[in-house]
């Protein structure tokens, strides 16, 4: 895909819910491929921009998550790993790409609340994952969201007594 047409999908869908919802959806499919069959992020990048309708996807979130979660891993990898039960690689590789998008979003997009963070994460593994995968990622991005989100966490208490 061209700049051209990436810069004309740019002004109408960038920063929106539902085009963040849909670019979630594909960085999901793009990270179960990464992780398993270990296809290079560009190659990745490109396939998805080349064989799905991305026109309604955020594409700068898209390209964003989808260049940093590879660049980050060991550090997003360190954040997760405490709050497991078993170790990392015996993950369902869908949880583990959910878990590996949310928490990116929660070191490097502060411009998503975590709130948002955890709610998108929980309706992904809702749709993707195991039976009750999602109580299992809604815990662990709970208590990472109180670690790595400190601040917005304190905010959002205070608001809610009042």
């Amino acid at each position: 895909m061209g700049d051209s047409q990436t810069k004309k999908l740019k002004p109408s869908n960038v920063g929106k819910p539902a085009a963040r919802k849909k670019a979630r959806r594909f960085l999901l499919q793009a990270m179960y491929q990464w992780q398993l069959a270990k296809t290079p992020i560009d190659e990745l990048e490109e396939q998805f921009r080349t064989d799905f309708d991305m026109k309604k996807a955020d594409i700068e979130y898209f390209h964003d998550v989808l260049q940093g979660i590879p660049q980050h891993v060991n550090d997003l990898d360190r954040h997760i790993e405490p709050y497991l039960d078993r170790r990392l690689d015996e993950l369902d590789p869908i949880e583990l790409g959910i878990l590996r998008i949310a928490v990116y979003e929660l070191t490097q997009r502060v411009d998503v609340p975590y709130k948002v963070v955890i709610n998108e994460a929980v309706e992904l593994a809702k749709l993707f994952g195991a039976t009750d995968g999602h109580k299992y990622v809604n815990g662990v991005l709970d208590k990472l969201a109180q670690k790595l989100r400190v601040m917005e966490f304190k905010h959002n208490s205070k608001d809610s007594q009042k």
